[in-house]
C-alpha cells in the first residue's frame, strides 16, 4: 500500500476521501446514541427513522446520478457535501421525533446526490486505464481513516455528555465542509448532454445492467457478515473468548488495507473484473464454511478456523469491490456514468438494508446450515456474474449507447 497518494486528481481526490470518511467514522458510532441517550428518543423509533431515511436515499441514488451527468459531477459533488455539512450541524438542534425525521431524510438526499456526483467524477476525472488502482488507492485509505474516526468516537462514548456528543457532530461537519473544499481541486467536468435517444433514467432499463446489480448486492451481504453476523457466531456458538471478534476485525482491515490496491492489478478490462467477482463468490463461500466448522470446537481449533475464514475473507472483499468497480464502470455508457454509478450503489445499499434480518434468521437462527445455504448463495451470484457481464456486452455490441434501454 502507497501512503502517499500520487498527485493531482487522485490526491485530491484521496485527501477528500480521507478527510471526510474520519468524520463518518465519528458519525457511524455516536449517532444512534446521542438520538436516544442524549435527544431522549426510543430506540424502535430512532430505529424506524433511520430504516426509512436510508431506503428513501436508494430511491433516489439514480435521479441523483443523472443530475450529475446533467450539471456536471464536480460543481454538484462540492454543493452537496456542503450542504450535507450544514444537514449535520442542524442534527445537534434536535429536540423532537418530527425534527429528527425531517433531518435524517435531509441527509440521507444529500448523500445520495453527493454519492452519485462522486461515483461521476471517478469515472471521468481520472483516465481509464487509473480509474480501478484508483478506487482502489481511495478504499485503502478511507478504512484506515473512519477506523481512526471510529477509535477517536469512543472518547465521547467515554464521557457520555452532551456537550461531547455535540463536539463530535460539528466534527463531522467541519470534515465534510473541508472534503467539499478539497474537492474544489480537481478540474472542473463538464455536463454531459442528454442522448437524443433512449429515456432520461436508462440506467433502470438496462436490463443486463441491473441484473448485474442485484447479483452484485446480494454478493456484497458479505460485509455484512463481517460486522453483524460473525461477531454474534463468534459470541453465541464458539468458547473463544470475546476479544476474538476484536481481533478478527482487526485483520480485516489491516488487510484491506495493505492489498486492495495489489488486488486491483490486471482487472481493467471487463472480462477480468468479472472473474474477480467469480473468485470472491467462492472465496466468501468458503469463509461460510470455516465460520461454521468452527462452533463446539476446542478454544484453540475455533480460532484457527475463524482466523483462516476471515483471511479467506478478505481475499473475496478484495476481489468483489475489484470487480464490481470494473464493472460498474466498463458496462456504464460515457454519457451516463453518474447514474450508473448510483444505481450500481443501490445495490450494496439494499443488501446492508436487508442482510441484518436475513443473516440472523440463516446463521443465528438456523445455525451451522444457515452457513451452509449462504455459502451457496454466495457461490452462486460469484457464478452467475460473468455471464451477466457477457449478455450486458452483446447487448452493447448490438445496440448504439444511447439507446440501450432493453
Amino acid at each position: 500500500m502507497q501512503l502517499i497518494p500520487p498527485g493531482g486528481v487522485t490526491r485530491s481526490l484521496a485527501f477528500a476521501a480521507v478527510v471526510n470518511t474520519f468524520g463518518n467514522g465519528l458519525y457511524l458510532v455516536l449517532s444512534a446514541l446521542f438520538f436516544t441517550r442524549i435527544v431522549g428518543l426510543s430506540a424502535a423509533n430512532v430505529g424506524l427513522g433511520l430504516s426509512g431515511a436510508a431506503l428513501v436515499g436508494l430511491a433516489a441514488s439514480t435521479p441523483m446520478g443523472y443530475l450529475a451527468d446533467r450539471f456536471g459531477p464536480r460543481n454538484l459533488a462540492v454543493g452537496w457535501f456542503a450542504a450535507q455539512s450544514v444537514a449535520q450541524v442542524a442534527m445537534v438542534f434536535a429536540h423532537s421525533y418530527l425534527w429528527f425525521l425531517v433531518v435524517i431524510v435531509l441527509d440521507r438526499l444529500i448523500d445520495a446526490g453527493a454519492r452519485g456526483a462522486w461515483g461521476a467524477v471517478m469515472a471521468n476525472a481520472v483516465p481509464e486505464d487509473q480509474r480501478l488502482r484508483t478506487r482502489a488507492y481511495l478504499r485503502s485509505a478511507t478504512n484506515l481513516s473512519i477506523t481512526v474516526g471510529v477509535l477517536v468516537a469512543g472518547v465521547a462514548l467515554t464521557a457520555d455528555t452532551r456537550s461531547w456528543y455535540v463536539g463530535m457532530f460539528l466534527a463531522n461537519a467541519v470534515t465534510t465542509m473541508l472534503a467539499a473544499l478539497i474537492l474544489l481541486r480537481v478540474p472542473t467536468i463538464p455536463p454531459v448532454p442528454k442522448p437524443a435517444n433512449g429515456p432520461r433514467l436508462g440506467s433502470l432499463r438496462d436490463r443486463p445492467f441491473l441484473t448485474f446489480t442485484v447479483v452484485d448486492g446480494l454478493l456484497s451481504m458479505h460485509y455484512v457478515v463481517v460486522e453483524f453476523a460473525v461477531p454474534l457466531w463468534v459470541v453465541s456458538a464458539t468458547g473463544v473468548p470475546r476479544w476474538t471478534v476484536s481481533v478478527l476485525g482487526i485483520i480485516n482491515t489491516v488487510m484491506c488495507f495493505l492489498f486492495q490496491t495489489r488486488a486491483a492489478k490486471g482487472a481493467d478490462q471487463i472480462a477480468a473484473a468479472a472473474r474477480r467477482s467469480r473468485w470472491a463468490g467462492f472465496a466468501v463461500a468458503g469463509a461460510c464454511v470455516l465460520y461454521a466448522a468452527a462452533a463446539g470446537r476446542p478454544t484453540w481449533l475455533a480460532v484457527v478456523l475463524l482466523v483462516l475464514g476471515t483471511l479467506v475473507h478478505v481475499a473475496g472483499e478484495l476481489w468483489q469491490a475489484v470487480g464490481g468497480w470494473g464493472i460498474s464502470f466498463g458496462l456504464a455508457p460515457k454519457d451516463a456514468q453518474g447514474q450508473y454509478q448510483a444505481t450500481y450503489s443501490m445495490g450494496n445499499g439494499l443488501a446492508r438494508t436487508l442482510a441484518p434480518t436475513v443473516l440472523s434468521l440463516l446463521v443465528i437462527g438456523w445455525g451451522r446450515p444457515g452457513w451452509l445455504l449462504l455459502a451457496v448463495v454466495f457461490a452462486c451470484c460469484g457464478s452467475v456474474i460473468p455471464p451477466v457481464v457477457s449478455w450486458a456486452q452483446g447487448k452493447r455490441e448490438r445496440e448504439p449507447e444511447a439507446a440501450v434501454t432493453a
